[in-house]
């Protein structure tokens, strides 16, 4: 076939699959040798030349043969393995690659930094986050994909990014040999449009499509960015195709995220899908005792008195980060001014955060859920009655009220039809014990809890 001929078949090439499609994968071909029914087509890459051959090989040859050339099939190779083709001199825009691709140094170089200190071994498991730590546990072993992607959603401060970090270390110390590649849904918009404004798409494409496992954090940043989110859907398509392993976190589900493409929730959705609750207050107890003893490591000699733990746990609610940096900023505070930990100097050391931290939940706000949710009447639960069906979801909404309101007793009481303090008393220590023995009022407290913090 002459050079003019292989021009007229890209031409048509270029009518059939359309100007972006040709610019990036047809223009790019050079043809060289044609023997025994077989033509060499050259092309920049390993990467380029597979995906060349699945998606646009069987085009090129009814194209070649409508020419009259005699062909049974193509035989792609990176330029510079075989003799130098008799093409066009653009052709030699793209330098030979004589070596495998270079994905896994590449990769290395558009990985972000891992935190240390975020592994497994210091994640704190509790009920709001054991399904996305099993989850992460699961991936992290590196064996068979069971799900893809795994996503991972929360809101701020509840373990997402700890997750990732603690996967994507496991995954390297277990199977060193994998390449895996870590980075912010910010960081993979960025490196997009560096490669487009640098015209070394192709590049791009190789690093992104090769590896073994990709990890993209705060997938919500790529919503309303309409390349960023074509690049990264067909990314997530031929990444998937190889059976490789790709792992999401964001800030909300895939369907509440507003301005991502339809096409790209759907692939979101399509593993597994795994929510990390707001913590409750025993799983917040436990990271504060966690952290505890690390810092003990560095202020060996400070004394704290007890109850000072459940009180923050029980204060600062909404944000695991806030919590640790009250917890280092406590000890840092004691340590300077030479005082053991008590309730006057957490108060006094961190007052800005308690007031930040303080929950402006309402009686009124409790007493509406907690009737909507057992379906009684508002006025039947404050008033008079005493029927099991009114006085428990009456004693629950106490409770809640004592643990989520400043609230004291006896204005709670008076909250409540003028009740006295000692029946709130009654009320809250009730279902305190219930809270252990009889499940379903455990969940309930759990789902009210949740609902109210939202």
């Amino acid at each position: 076939m002459t050079r003019d001929e292989w021009g007229s078949v890209k031409q048509r090439l270029l009518k059939t699959v359309g100007q972006n499609n040709y610019t990036t994968w047809i223009d790019p071909l050079a043809l060289g040798q044609m023997q025994d029914g077989i033509a060499t087509v050259q092309v920049p890459t390993t990467f380029f030349g597979n995906y060349v051959s699945q998606n646009f090989a069987d085009l090129i040859l009814h194209e070649m043969k409508a020419m009259d050339v005699t062909l049974s099939r193509l035989k792609f190779e990176v330029a510079g393995k075989t003799a130098k083709p008799a093409t066009r001199k653009t052709d030699a825009i793209t330098p030979p690659r004589t070596a495998a691709p270079k994905a896994p140094n590449a990769a290395t170089s558009y990985t972000a930094p891992l935190e240390k200190r975020f592994s497994f071994d210091t994640f704190v498991v509790g009920k709001p986050n054991e399904l996305a730590h099993a989850a992460a546990r699961r991936v992290a072993e590196g064996g068979p994909v069971t799900f893809n992607p795994l996503f991972l959603y929360g809101g701020v401060g509840l373990g997402k990014t700890h997750l990732m970090h603690a996967i994507a270390q496991e995954l390297s110390s277990r199977k060193p040999e994998l390449n895996v590649l870590y980075l912010s849904a910010e960081q993979f918009m960025y490196r997009f449009v560096q490669a487009l404004r640098d015209r070394k798409m192709m590049d791009f494409k190789e690093i992104f499509r090769t590896v073994d496992v990709l990890m993209v954090d705060d997938v919500q940043f790529i919503a309303g960015k309409d390349s960023t989110q074509e690049e990264f859907f067909h990314t997530f398509n031929a990444l998937v195709d190889q059976n490789k392993q790709i792992i999401i976190s964001a800030d909300r589900a895939p369907q509440d995220i507003k301005d991502l493409e339809d096409r790209v929730k759907s692939r979101l959705q399509c593993g597994l899908v795994v929510d990390l609750h707001p913590t409750d207050y025993e799983l917040r107890l436990g990271i504060l005792q966690t952290k505890v003893d690390v810092h003990r490591a560095s202020y060996p000699e400070l004394a704290m008195d007890d109850g000072i733990l459940e009180f923050l746990a029980h204060r600062i609610s909404t944000n695991v980060r806030v919590l640790e940096g009250a917890l280092t900023r406590l000890f840092a505070f004691a340590s300077l001014v030479g005082r053991k930990i008590d309730m006057e100097l957490t108060q006094d050391c961190l007052a800005d955060v308690l007031r930040a931290s303080e929950r402006k939940i309402s009686v009124e706000e409790i007493q509406r859920k907690v009737s909507d949710h057992y379906n009684i009447r508002l006025s039947d639960m404050i008033g008079p009655k005493r029927l099991r069906s009114y006085a428990r979801p009456r004693q629950v909404a106490m409770y809640l009220c004592k643990h989520m309101t400043s609230r004291s007793l006896p204005e709670i009481g008076r909250r409540f039809g003028g009740r006295d303090h000692t029946t709130v008393m009654h009320g809250v220590k009730r279902i305190e014990e219930l809270k252990v023995s009889d499940g379903q009022i455990a969940e309930d407290l759990e789902l009210l809890r949740r609902a109210l913090e939202a």
